[in-house]
């Protein structure tokens, strides 16, 4: 089989004359395939820097049609994508490690649907420009099919337009604040400045997801108060917090980290939390029962050692450190697509997921504040697991958690002097 490429300018007679020839050979001999690529004029010397003057009247009519044709196709390809609309997908704080993982999750059809071309719009400071326009080339270097286009943004005029999913990355290093009162101010700005902007560009549904270390669950809370006309339900924040727990589970067990289902995170995923493990099951755990994969063992029945998991376990789960100082991106970027993958196309049947979310009085919570708590997507929607049991010292855990969570509000919207006055 001889296979040829026949590429060309649309206009040149010389490609029309060996499109007649390549026409010819491919009728006439069975094993003869040929392959043709035209440009446009405007486009053909800026890729191949080859021209020609040399004309005869067949060969310019020929190449005229083929012009003619080619601008066509152009026209149609061009109409038949303005009836597709992508979905435009803002992340902020693009220039970071986290971004450059998540940019191919986002594009491969796996979270959105296979047919379903997504715009991507990284957003970060002015400083970052050439990094943005690295990453831009990359992305599109990989040619994704689904990858409609990406834009950087180095300025928020217009950011967030069209957009039907935002990604809010960590915006603000800790360290770099003496206090924690000043880190609540600087948050508050923040979301003063990307509220409003949201509410006025963005999509009436479009999907929020806040993610970091530096108080998460306060800027989705500030974020829903300043973007009013967004639905609050789709405003969540993210945390590592529940796969470091369930890292730490695997590697004490001698297990894989994705057996283990149904660890709960509650409460300020970026402050005081609390690990629940008195529903987690454990999927193909080298025990000595075994059965089918639908077979599990609670993990209370099989983890004796509650010393390490009060002392290491909770100590090691304490720091916030563990990812906001190392962390390369490769595990928060798919702690994002797997929650975007389940609120796009629903969680797995008996799986929950802890997401900070806004308490409407579930599990006896107090209203207006978000809550880690544990949940499930549906139809495009979460809904709180109310059906699991509490008991009374787990729920009086639930309540101190929520104080911490009232009190940085209240600070932040100015109703609170200082922050925590009584650990001072």
């Amino acid at each position: 089989m001889a296979k040829f490429v026949l590429a060309g300018r649309a206009d040149c007679p010389y490609y029309a004359k060996a499109e007649l020839l390549a026409d010819y050979l491919q009728k006439n001999l069975p094993n003869f395939r040929i392959h043709k690529i035209t440009q446009h004029p405007d486009n053909w010397e800026h890729y191949y820097n080859i021209t020609s003057d040399m004309m005869t009247a067949e060969m310019r009519q020929i190449a005229e049609e083929n012009l003619r044709t080619h601008i066509e196709v152009d026209l149609e390809e061009e109409e038949l994508k303005s009836l597709i609309s992508p979905l435009h997908i803002w992340i902020n704080r693009a220039a970071g490690h986290i971004c450059y993982h998540l940019i191919p999750l986002l594009a491969n059809g796996e979270i959105f649907g296979a047919e379903t071309e997504v715009s991507l719009h990284l957003l970060d400071r002015s400083n970052c420009e050439e990094v943005l326009r690295g990453v831009v080339m990359e992305a599109e270097d990989m040619a994704f099919p689904l990858l409609r286009s990406v834009s950087p943004h180095t300025t928020l005029e217009g950011a967030f337009l069209q957009a039907d999913v935002i990604i809010l990355l960590d915006d603000i290093l800790q360290e770099t604040i003496p206090t924690l009162e000043n880190c609540i101010r600087q948050v508050t700005r923040q979301c003063k400045i990307f509220g409003p902007l949201i509410d006025e560009n963005a999509r009436s549904d479009v999907k929020i997801v806040v993610m970091g270390r530096t108080f998460s669950n306060l800027k989705a809370l500030l974020l829903m108060m300043n973007a009013p006309s967004i639905n609050p339900r789709n405003i969540i924040t993210l945390a590592m917090l529940e796969c470091e727990a369930k890292a730490m589970l695997a590697r004490k067990l001698k297990m894989h980290s994705a057996g283990i289902k149904n660890l709960i995170v509650w409460g300020n995923a970026s402050g005081s939390s609390f690990i629940d493990l008195n529903h987690t099951e454990l999927y193909g755990y080298d025990g000595a029962i075994w059965g089918p994969p639908s077979f599990f063992r609670s993990l209370l029945d099989v983890l004796f050692d509650r010393q390490w998991m009060r002392s290491e376990f909770v100590a090691s789960l304490g720091s916030l450190s563990s990812w906001g100082h190392h962390c390369l991106g490769l595990a928060p970027a798919h702690v994002i697509a797997t929650v975007l993958r389940y609120w796009y196309q629903d969680s797995p049947p008996k799986e929950m997921v802890s997401l900070g979310v806004i308490s409407e009085g579930q599990f006896g919570l107090p209203e207006g504040i978000v809550f880690f708590m544990p949940v499930r997507f549906r139809t495009g929607r979460w809904e709180a697991l109310t059906e699991l049991e509490i008991d009374k010292k787990n729920q009086e855990y639930l309540q101190i958690l929520a104080c911490d969570l009232i009190r940085e509000k209240e600070f932040a919207i100015g109703e609170a002097v200082e922050l925590y006055p009584r650990r001072r």
